[in-house]
């Protein structure tokens, strides 16, 4: 499948004469339609609700956008659920699964009414303490041992971090029936980035089929089951693209299989979905401003792995297309490079592309979830701006970028060291 930047290097060479790069760019008409297919996609289910991933683009204008479209928000972070309070999400509309949470979190978590996910047994104690029992709570399960799909191993649950063994959850179950809480959820993530219809479908039955076991041995009144993330995008141009509306309607299999039996037919379905509802729709512009001839051929950019450090931190790959050359023939071999003085900092790594010549912009793919939310600033280098590309074509600045009086905000208490 070929990659299509939404942006072309005439808009571009527009949009630089306002804002420099590098900068972030959103299309707000790609995160819209997109947001609409997912809500089709599970419309059988009548108490479904996408919660978009705060942490994937921690945006208020990008939140918006989704809020308009009947998203709530999955947070996992006091800022988060600030960010999400100053967007007008309260209550149901927030979805708060953390963990090693503190107590402050999970205070403002229940002073906002949001849906507070348990991801230990032990937080029971700890969040009656803290803020008290609410009345709806859900708590997150985790299989153990290996996540498989066939003969495929997906992920490995058994060394995550998150949720309770089934044993652990029902007990939990019951603890907090008896500490008052009337409606009960259960969350579950398996594996990350999956590129595949199967995934959703598999989670669900497992789920599906722990939700009939918790009823029998507990009695509860389960009210939702949130399927978490785990959807991916396809960042390569060689990979298949996931079908929202058949794994929808795999899903809705597993749902007449297990939950209509069993009387469990108005639970309601939640999604927490973050880089399949914004990830494709993002993308990091970058001017070429050097080049290096020695053992391997160089092109220096003006971006870092401050502005995306997925390549850096996990070899992933980002589709890039060098704007205004999309049909040359790509018969150079270059390492795409940022400034930081970590050998790691490559956006690419021996890749066809055509001659790129020095003030060439090159669009680098797929940033729009787990993008500039992952930055930071090794080096003193700044995070840069965000824009959003709107419907009608118009681009609106929704986040500036850093200043060096941003980097030195936090000497701002020492009369010695003011910048």
């Amino acid at each position: 499948m070929k990659k299509i930047p939404f942006v072309t290097k005439e808009q571009i060479e527009k949009i630089v004469k306002d804002y420099p790069t590098p900068f972030h760019i959103y299309d707000e008409k790609g995160i819209r339609e997109n947001a609409r297919r997912v809500k089709q996609a599970f419309s059988w289910n009548k108490g479904f609700r996408e919660y978009f991933a705060v942490k994937a683009t921690p945006n208020p204008y990008i939140l918006k956008v989704l809020q308009e479209e009947g998203c709530g928000v999955d947070c996992s972070s006091l800022t988060e659920l600030m960010i999400s309070e100053k967007c007008g999400f309260h209550g149901s509309d927030i979805m708060f699964s953390s963990n090693v949470t503190p107590a402050e979190e999970y205070k403002k978590a229940k002073e906002l009414g949001a849906y507070i996910n348990l991801d230990d047994i032990t937080h029971i104690e700890f969040l009656e303490e803290a803020a008290g029992i609410p009345e709806t709570i859900c708590c997150r399960f985790n299989p153990g041992g290996v996540f498989k799909m066939g003969t495929d191993i997906m992920d490995n649950p058994g060394d995550a971090k998150y949720g309770m063994t089934k044993d652990q959850l029902i007990e939990a179950f019951k603890r907090l029936k008896e500490l008052g809480a009337k409606r009960f959820g259960i969350h579950s993530f398996l594996a990350s980035n999956t590129v595949t219809n199967e995934y959703y479908p598999t989670l669900a039955g497992i789920l599906f089929e722990l939700a009939v076991e918790v009823k029998e041995k507990t009695g509860v009144e389960l009210a939702f089951i949130n399927l978490s993330g785990g959807i991916g995008i396809p960042y390569s141009p060689e990979q298949e693209p996931n079908d929202i509306a058949v794994i929808g309607e795999g899903v809705r299999k597993q749902f007449e299989k297990y939950m209509v039996p069993a009387g469990l037919s108005d639970v309601a379905i939640f999604t927490e979905l973050g880089r399949f509802m914004a990830g494709p729709y993002g993308g990091l512009v970058t001017k070429a401003i050097h080049e290096k001839h020695i053992y391997k051929e160089y092109i220096g950019v003006d971006a870092c792995a401050v502005n995306l450090m997925r390549p850096a931190m996990y070899g992933a790959y980002h589709h890039i297309t060098v704007l205004g050359k999309e049909n040359e023939p790509c018969d150079h071999v270059y390492d795409v490079t940022g400034s930081l003085c970590e050998n790691n900092d490559k956006f690419a790594i021996n890749r066809k592309l055509p001659k790129i010549d020095m003030g060439d912009y090159l669009f680098i793919h797929d940033t729009g979830a787990h993008g500039f939310s992952m930055g930071y600033n090794y080096n003193g280098k700044l995070r840069s701006a965000e824009l959003l590309l709107k419907e009608d074509g118009s681009v609106k600045l929704i986040r500036r970028a850093e200043t060096p009086k941003d980097y030195f905000a936090t000497f701002d208490f020492s009369d010695e060291f003011r910048f």
